[in-house]
């Protein structure tokens, strides 16, 4: 569905939830039901955000854009 931007391969652990943050840094952040977990930074590669895109880490773990519908 989306195009494959980045080359950085982030490894995903389970209780997480993964997204990019307005620095461009992938970010982790614990699920409700994982109480011990931190939010954390991981990658080092910077996405560089366009509007009108949706970013995510697909199953593959390399960080990807969509086109919005409505944008």
């Amino acid at each position: 569905m989306g195009e494959r931007i980045g080359s950085e391969k982030i490894s995903r652990e389970d209780g997480y939830l993964y997204f990019v943050g307005k620095d461009g840094f992938v970010w982790a952040v614990p699920m409700k039901h994982n109480k011990k977990g931190k939010k954390k930074k991981v990658g080092s590669e910077v996405v560089k955000k366009e509007s009108g895109y949706m970013y995510y880490v697909d199953k593959s773990g390399y960080v990807c854009k969509a086109k919005l519908k409505n944008s």
